[in-house]
């Protein structure tokens, strides 16, 4: 997520936490030099497949993976709001009227700076396209509202769930979580050996927290049953299996945004998930 400020002779893209990224970004900032007038576009950059659809784990190695600095040249930018323009401030008129004039700026543009695609559906009609596309989700906006920053329920944000079975592996003990559990480490089958897969801190409530801790706790081994190394972790013999919901899958085969949401009621090894060979 990025907003582009853009001024004679200067241009400016900050990320929402307000860091200064134009460096890591230049393809983006050369093009919006070209406008020759005062904006602030709202809206995100992406790297795109081989099938055209933006890709989370492609925009992290352009940016060189977490902690990196590397300039994403192949990154565009998808606007699909418009905050200020030729020197007047568009937040407090309404989506639509503001979408009326980021279209007219942007609708015949061709380049890395993109007009993100408005969509007028049925919003269960249309999430389920995007889900059966492989899409993340959808966006939901209520066009009569002026802008504000934050989550505010002007709009909102529905994803496409995925689901499925894991192995808990090892827990990262808290003092502070519910039940005592910080993190939950998990593992997948990959042919007859277990593959780490991630991490899931969220998702617990208390109760099943501390069960869940008591559980984990009769199964202490000293000897973790992934090829994994990191301090702090309690490991325990891969038999709970957990019911995970997530959005992907990273790059280098992780979970991601991982939740859990309860152990399987069988316990059957078949319903583990399996990893492409």
């Amino acid at each position: 997520r990025l907003a582009i400020h853009v001024e004679p002779g200067r241009v400016r893209i900050l990320t929402r936490g307000g860091h200064d990224w134009t460096d890591r970004f230049p393809t983006i900032a050369n093009e919006a030099t070209d406008f020759g007038t005062t904006m602030i576009l709202d809206g995100e950059a992406v790297v795109l497949d081989e099938q055209g659809k933006s890709s989370f784990g492609a925009l992290q190695r352009a940016l060189g993976g977490r902690g990196g600095h590397r300039r994403a040249d192949e990154a565009i930018f998808y606007a699909f709001d418009l905050l200020y323009f030729d020197g007047h401030d568009l937040t407090k008129l309404d989506l639509t009227e503001r979408r009326q004039i980021l279209d007219g700026l942007l609708v015949d543009h061709a380049g890395v700076i993109r007009l993100s695609e408005e969509v007028e559906a049925d919003g269960d009609e249309l999430l389920a396209a995007a889900c059966a596309h492989g899409l993340e989700g959808i966006i939901a906006k209520n066009r009569e509202q002026p802008y504000r920053s934050g989550r505010t329920g002007d709009w909102i944000k529905v994803k496409c769930v995925q689901s499925d079975s894991f192995f808990i592996v090892g827990y990262e003990p808290s003092a502070v979580a519910h039940g005592g559990i910080r993190n939950l480490f998990l593992a997948a089958y990959k042919g007859n050996d277990l593959i780490y897969v991630g991490n899931v801190g969220t998702g617990f409530n208390e109760r099943d927290a501390t069960r869940l801790r008591k559980d984990l706790d009769k199964l202490k081994t000293s000897r973790a049953p992934i090829a994994f190394k990191q301090r702090g972790v309690v490991w325990v013999q891969p038999t709970l299996i957990a019911e995970i919901e997530y959005r992907a899958w990273t790059d280098d085969g992780k979970l991601r945004h991982a939740s859990y949401k309860g152990l399987r009621e069988r316990q059957d090894n078949a319903d583990v998930y399996r990893l492409p060979q």
